[in-house]
Order: structure tokens, then sequence, then C-alpha cells
């Protein structure tokens, strides 16, 4: 990347600015990390439930394919711009869920957690660049910050609901639940994409 000159308190927005440009990718970044939120908490209780085995097999599976999509495609956000992207890949996101929801065995389930990991890979990542693209410079480490505070409240707040979604209607719709998430994600994801289209006209 080309060097920039280091930024000046000029170049800096207030506190405030940055929390109004971040908000709405964050909402979507929250939304959309429900989903890792239902793999890291309710998979291996799924399969314990259910008596598949091994009962890590779906973790290892999202995290496999998050880690291998960040690999090849994290540069995709940059090229084809990040709104685009999120909106592409929490639709994967979403099937991913729905696998899970609907598995009648451990592989389908499996797959469905992979699918969830490509997925949500450059959901965050494209959603962040949104976050920040229209900032100076000496503003986007505060925006990645306040940004960053949406994947916490997610999890911090989202998976005790889904709790209470496994304890009143069993485990397996706490995936569906996520998936439903996905759908405000992806609104946001296209709104932003929209915006971006009219800043460049």
């Amino acid at each position: 990347m080309r060097g920039v000159k280091a930024a000046g308190s000029a170049a800096r927005q207030s506190w405030t600015s940055v929390a109004q440009a971040v908000w709405l990718p964050g909402v979507g970044a929250a939304l959309s990390s429900l989903g890792y939120g239902a793999i890291l908490s309710f998979a291996a209780l799924l399969f314990a439930e259910r008596g598949w085995h091994p009962v890590w097999l779906p973790f290892t599976a999202y995290a496999a394919s998050l880690i291998a999509a960040r690999l090849c495609f994290g540069h995709l956000p940059d090229r084809l711009g990040g709104a685009r992207v999120a909106a592409i890949f929490v639709v994967a996101e979403a099937a991913g869920l729905l696998s899970i929801w609907l598995a009648p065995g451990p592989l389908v389930a499996a797959i469905g957690a992979g699918l969830t990991g490509l997925g949500y890979s450059l959901v965050y990542p494209g959603l962040g660049a949104e976050a920040v693209a229209h900032l100076p410079g000496g503003s986007r480490g505060l925006a990645m910050g306040l940004y960053t505070v949406f994947l916490d409240v997610a999890l911090g707040f989202g998976s005790p609901a889904l709790g209470l979604i496994a304890a009143s209607a069993g485990l397996r719709f706490v995936f569906l639940a996520a998936a439903a998430a996905a759908l405000p994600a992806l609104a946001i994801a296209l709104l932003l994409r929209r915006r971006s289209a009219r800043a460049r006209m």
C-alpha cells in the first residue's frame, strides 16, 4: 500500500461523528455474529444431545472453513466493496445455519457449520471496511474499536438469548434463530452498498 501522512488533529473526527458512521455496519456485524455465537456455544451440545460423534466436528468445520476463506478470499472486500461482499457471504452463513437446523445427521450438520464459517468469514471484515470507508485516517482506529464493540455485545447478550431459545424450543431452533438474524444483516449490507454507490456518483 502507498504510504500515508501521519494524521494531525484536524484529520480526526469527534467520537459522536465516528459512532454515527459505524453504528449501521456494527449492527449488521452484531446480527451476523449470532451465527458464530450459536456454533461456539451450542453446536457441540446439539451433537451430544443427538448422539452424533465426534462432538467437536461442527466447530472444527466452522473454524477450518473460516480460516481458509479468509486466507483465500480476504482481498475481496477491497476489490469488490465491503458491503457487496458482506451481502453475498451473509446469505451463505444463513444457508449454513439452516442446514444445521434441518440436519438429519452429523455429516449435514458439519457441512452446515463449514458453510456458516465460510459465510461469516467475510461478513465481519466486509462490514468493517464499510465502517471505516468514509472516515479520515486519524479516526479509523477509533472506528474499528467501536465496530468491534458490536461483536462483543452480540456474543455477550446474544448467546444468553439463544440459550433461552434452546431452553424453551430446543437446541436446533437456536440455529434457526441465528439464521433469521442474518436477514436484517443482509438488508443492512444492501443498504450500505446502495449508499456507497450513491457516494461514488
